[in-house]
């Protein structure tokens, strides 16, 4: 990919990556000022070594891996939707790879604007303290939770409950939490949430315990408007009532279910699935696949989705 005569050198310094904002750290965990990489309409095609985030200058440039693209001030996209991909201190290579899977894809639609933030409990072994800074330094896409590493116990209702306030003076319209084991395209995402609900929506993969097939939303990856997330930071009863520990998805639709909330309900089976042992469900229409738990099952969707069609030739490597 060419580069104006301008380019930021390969690895800027964090400072003029993107506009900070402060981490959410425990007491005693280093202070950092990270930032949230756009996929949105600014999005070019990374060379790999970093996910699209807007450079703190108001010269309508972006920054990725130290290219640039000229983009419209006054463009402003339809909805924006913060993506947090929940993971542990400890998945440094798995967290590479999911950036880069995100990084790869196709540009997101002008209307839309998605952030991707890798969000942790608390990170307390000193080794993982100073390797998680430092992709918070070079990627700017870390978001540190006061709660004590975990799935199913609590963490998810920290993640929604923290999110409101930390970005209480940008609010998004949509908030999404995923895992790292799921390749989410965006794209695709965002051309479904185009013509939804911005108020009391709840979508993913929809399943049933009971006769509602649409009672509750796969772990995989769900999407609920602001106002669904700003419920559920506030509600006291979910904490008086110790309901945040159990499987994360069951809890949160049982949240929703009592408080009356999310009533805007879509499933996007088939389009969200699970990979199953042999690899070979893949979908062309696919939204979100859930199960790639190796390096293994990760190639197979890379080759699947070509998300390597367009490597340059070069005689430093000869790779298909």
């Amino acid at each position: 990919m060419k580069t104006s005569s301008s380019s930021q050198a390969l690895f800027p310094a964090a400072s003029s990556l993107c506009t900070p904002y402060l981490l959410l750290v425990p007491l005693g965990l280093l202070a950092a000022v990270v930032v949230i990489p756009s996929l949105g309409s600014s999005h070019v095609r990374s060379d790999g070594l970093g996910v699209l985030c807007p450079s703190l200058g108001t010269d309508g440039y972006s920054v990725a891996s130290g290219a640039e693209k000229v983009v419209s001030a006054a463009a402003q996209p339809e909805f924006r939707l913060l993506v947090g991909v929940l993971t542990t201190p400890k998945r440094h290579e798995r967290r590479d790879i999911v950036r880069l899977a995100y990084a790869l894809q196709p540009p997101v639609p002008a209307y839309a604007q998605v952030d991707v933030r890798f969000v942790f409990c608390g990170v307390d072994d000193p080794v993982d303290r100073v390797l998680v800074a430092l992709e918070a330094a070079r990627h700017g896409d870390v978001l540190v939770l006061n709660c004590t590493e975990n799935m199913n116990d609590g963490k998810t209702h920290q993640y929604f409950s923290s999110v409101p306030r930390v970005f209480a003076d940008a609010p998004y319209d949509y908030v999404m939490k995923t895992d790292d084991d799921t390749y989410l395209r965006v794209a695709a995402m965002a051309e479904e949430l185009r013509p939804k609900p911005r108020d009391d929506m709840y979508l993913g993969y929809g399943f049933a315990v009971g006769d509602d097939p649409m009672q509750f939303m796969h772990g995989m990856g769900y999407v609920v408007s602001w106002d669904v997330a700003t419920w559920v930071s506030t509600n006291e009863e979910i904490l008086r009532h110790n309901d945040t520990h159990g499987p994360e998805d069951l809890l949160f639709g049982k949240w929703l279910n009592i408080g009356r909330r999310g009533k805007n309900r879509y499933s996007l089976r088939p389009r969200m699935y699970d990979l199953n042992w042999n690899m070979d469900n893949f979908r062309p229409d696919t939204i979100a696949v859930h199960m790639i738990k190796d390096n293994r099952r990760w190639a197979a969707a890379f080759r699947y989705f070509n998300v390597t069609a367009g490597i340059r030739p070069s005689n430093l490597y000869h790779l298909p």
